[in-house]
């Protein structure tokens, strides 16, 4: 009995130090987001400033970068490899951002830090999904996404309390990451090595040849069924509303200010609370009810009430009232939609040895993605405002059609129970016990 308490414990600890990447990476993305009229002001920055700074940021093109580099090391050289470094490379680009003295050092900051986050993800959520019990798997990935929310929430207090300094608050917010960075890379010393990794990738030397193992978790694996419609799948309904999701995530605050017409301080309070309200959901609802209920059907709740949020924006002018109303049904159905669905379920339907790539690859594609549209979003807000949440409306819509269409059946299973189902590594069958 105490032998299984202990293991528990470890288990939760290990998703703790893992989920701590959602922390920094959601905080820096929030902490550029509520400092970003702040930064344009400043500097004197055009819409093209703007747009740049976001594309390139770690909600953008070079988290995108990192990740699908960082998922493919994972891969091949182990899990825990990613944790000797990424975090110090974290650190040293927020001291870009805490420094920054023009534009163009805040972009390089940005740079670095998407870099090392993106790279951070796929490393972090596979650990979180090979170190749970398969009946508790959704339960573990969900505090991943509790982290995700509680970085912008203490990003945004600060932001508030700050608000009086000007740029030098958003700095001391920037101080506020470095500091987290280097505590949760000392603390990251001491994690273990994911032992289906290591297992698997005993076996495999052991009975594959070099050749065989580049045709079967290489990227070109990802042509071939079942991977492509697998990575096809997760790409598509995350992707997508990711579209959705970053813009609000980088630009909402922004947006108040400059089409709503709200203080600084007013439009980082009202984000603050939306992140607040994500992570009740999580934590009450996906938490919970991920490994007991039907999916789809959670799925498909949490994806019915951002749309309707958001359409709040799309038919309503832009007052205090929408505003409110679009927070509280975006970020309640948001902790049981996409983010938390997409951790659980590209965690489970690739192998061993092709999971952390895949991870890597679709956050890769989908943060690109997202980068190249935020180049675009300061435009469009500039133009029509109504215009552009209708885009959003609908990228929300196809999202939430894509995931309850195609959601795999994978509740309460093992990982190797579902790769035998898929119909993949079957001859490096590692009998893990959940």
């Amino acid at each position: 009995m105490n032998s299984d308490a202990s293991v528990r414990t470890a288990q939760w600890k290990w998703t703790f130090l893992a989920s701590m990447a959602n922390y920094i990476d959601a905080g820096s993305i929030v902490a550029g987001a509520a400092g970003l009229s702040l930064w344009q002001a400043y500097f004197h920055m055009s819409n093209t400033w703007v747009g740049l700074l976001a594309a390139f940021s770690s909600n953008g093109i070079s988290a995108g970068v990192g990740a699908l580099l960082g998922g493919r090391i994972c891969d091949l050289f182990g899990r825990k490899r990613i944790y000797s470094w990424d975090l110090l490379v974290y650190a040293f680009g927020l001291l870009w951002i805490i420094f920054a003295a023009a534009p163009w050092m805040l972009v390089v900051g940005y740079v670095i830090v998407g870099l090392a986050v993106g790279a951070d993800i796929p490393a972090s959520w596979t650990i979180i999904a090979e170190l749970a019990p398969s009946g508790s798997r959704g339960k573990h990935s969900g505090m991943a996404i509790i982290l995700w929310n509680t970085g912008p929430i203490v990003c945004l207090l600060m932001a508030f309390a700050l608000s009086s300094l000007g740029v030098l608050g958003t700095r001391l917010v920037f101080i506020q990451l470095f500091v987290v960075a280097i505590i949760t890379w000392m603390m990251r010393r001491g994690m273990v090595e994911s032992s289906r990794w290591k297992a698997a990738t005993v076996q495999e030397h052991t009975l594959t040849r070099r050749s065989e193992h580049r045709s079967r978790y290489g990227f070109r694996s990802f042509f071939k069924r079942p991977h492509f419609g697998a990575i096809v799948f997760c790409i598509g309904f995350f992707g997508i509303w990711n579209l959705e999701a970053g813009t609000n995530g980088f630009f909402f605050p922004y947006i108040l200010r400059t089409v709503g017409s709200q203080t600084q301080s007013t439009s980082v309070l009202m984000q603050s609370f939306g992140f607040l309200l994500g992570l009740v959901s999580t934590a009450c609802f996906f938490m919970p009810l991920n490994d007991r209920v039907n999916r789809r059907w959670l799925f498909a709740l949490g994806g019915a009430l951002q749309i309707v949020g958001m359409m709040l924006f799309a038919v309503f002018p832009l007052t205090m009232l929408v505003a409110f109303g679009y927070v509280l049904l975006g970020n309640i159905g948001g902790g049981v939609g996409q983010r938390p669905f997409f951790q659980v379920w590209s965690a489970e339907l690739f192998p061993t040895r092709l999971r952390s790539t895949a991870q890597g690859l679709a956050y890769g594609i989908v943060r690109v993605g997202v980068g190249l549209w935020s180049f675009f979003v300061p435009v469009l807000t500039a133009t029509g405002f109504h215009v552009l949440a209708w885009m959003l409306t609908g990228f929300l819509f196809v999202s939430a059609c894509i995931g309850v269409i195609w959601a795999p059946n994978t509740k309460g299973k093992s990982l190797e129970e579902i790769a035998v189902e898929r119909g993949y590594d079957t001859d490096f069958h590692i009998g893990h016990p959940s």
